[in-house]
């Protein structure tokens, strides 16, 4: 017998003196202009990509239906089908207050951050897009407006070899004279064949150089054409982070990103500080209250949140207003399909300070079949103009890629 996970019981959830229902708040006025909308029902399907994507949507008695996305990953669909229950009869375009609704009614499921944060940012996401739809205006609207038409995008490359400094090189020529991008990403956390413990996060003297010919080979390669950033994954200890970002200072380095372990703020703060390589940090700290304390610390160069991972459309923004305090940009982390990846880019069209949102598809060749529009091109992302997040799914495509054992979602 399958669970109901709309069912399960909860007394957190079923007894909060911050209620924010609009029974509870006696939101009840009538709006007009077609905007008495009630939510019928929420629906996930996880997509297998290159990351097991989970989309969201939103259904409603106009038969306006709202797409979002949330982090990839398990449990995210049983979470958004537990949390359905309490968003069920309201109207879609409370969109804040519906947020706030959701973190309450979670808090003793794990609202502070975590995969129960990812779940409420996908439906979130499906809000913008339905409230967009329902508003017939693009979501950068909903946001307050854009600073630009087109927001750029960073490569995140991969060869067969990643761990050959040549190899590297010449897949960044590739992807910056071939498919047209001027912003890259490698990574750095991988095999040098000088290893002798991966647990202890040292990195002996010729890993160190073995990373910095990575760097050499690919900046000097791609000279001025293009932007090149590398990832560690939170894999080394302060010393070896400090020692690393000292070696590659005299090269054209983007940002070297998440150096240590995302836990210590203190340790992250003092990597940051010691070099004039600029650091990146922010896909592993959920809302803007984790963000902020990276960014009032000044333990980040450029703050990376991931959209559908850290809580949202609107929480992003409010990261970004932050940093924008401290004169940080916002770079956005992202893995997503189509529907995240567009979400970003219309949190970037309306910030000031966005510097791109990452690309990690590029050797998925049916990504971009998940929708029928083009969304990336030439390297950047054309914001849309139409309703919500200007995307029509395509179901056909989605169905071809489910996860085994997934249901589609419903016609709208």
């Amino acid at each position: 017998m399958a669970k109901d996970y709309r069912q399960l019981h909860d007394p957190n959830a079923e007894y909060t003196m911050r209620e924010l229902s609009a029974e509870t708040m006696g939101v009840d006025a009538k709006r007009g202009g077609g905007r008495d909308v009630e939510i019928t029902d929420v629906q996930t399907t996880m997509v297998d990509g290159n990351f097991p994507w989970t989309l969201v949507r939103i259904y409603t008695d106009a038969g306006v239906v709202g797409t979002g996305e949330a982090y990839w990953g398990a449990g995210v669909p049983e979470l958004v089908d537990r949390m359905a229950p309490f968003i069920i009869g309201e109207n879609p375009l409370d969109i804040d207050r519906l947020y706030e609704h959701l973190i309450q009614k979670m808090s003793g499921e794990g609202s502070v951050e975590g995969v129960t944060v990812t779940a409420i940012a996908g439906i979130e996401v499906a809000l913008h897009d339905l409230a967009g739809k329902i508003t017939e205006l693009p979501a950068y609207q909903l946001l307050g407006g854009k600073y630009r038409d087109e927001v750029r995008v960073y490569c995140d490359c991969h060869t067969e070899d990643e761990a050959d400094p040549e190899a590297c090189a010449d897949e960044a020529e590739r992807v910056v004279d071939e498919l047209g991008y001027d912003a890259l990403k490698f990574d750095l956390d991988v095999p040098s064949g000088h290893e002798k413990d991966r647990a202890n996060r040292h990195l002996r003297p010729g890993e160190i150089r073995h990373k910095a010919e990575i760097v050499e080979k690919v900046t000097e390669r791609v000279k001025d054409k293009a932007d090149v950033a590398f990832d560690c994954h939170w894999t080394f200890s302060p010393n070896s982070a400090k020692r690393l970002a000292a070696e590659i200072e005299e090269y054209d380095v983007w940002w070297l990103e998440d150096p240590v372990p995302p836990e210590n703020l203190d340790v992250q703060e003092e990597v940051t500080k010691s070099t004039l390589t600029p650091i990146t940090v922010g896909e592993n700290r959920y809302r803007v209250t984790e963000e902020r304390r990276l960014i009032e610390n000044q333990a980040v160069d450029i703050v990376a949140p991931d959209l559908p991972k850290v809580g949202g459309m609107r929480e992003t923004q409010k990261i970004a207003d932050v940093a924008n305090q401290y004169y940080i940009p916002v770079a956005m982390h992202n893995v997503s399909s189509p529907i995240g990846t567009m979400a970003s880019a219309h949190v970037g069209a309306a910030i000031p300070n966005a510097l791109a949102v990452e690309y990690h598809s590029y050797e998925l060749g049916w990504w971009s079949d998940l929708v029928e529009e083009d969304v990336i091109d030439g390297g950047s992302i054309a914001v849309p103009e139409k309703p919500g997040l200007g995307l029509t799914l395509d179901l056909d495509a989605v169905e071809d890629h489910m996860v085994d054992g997934e249901t589609l979602f419903d016609e709208a």
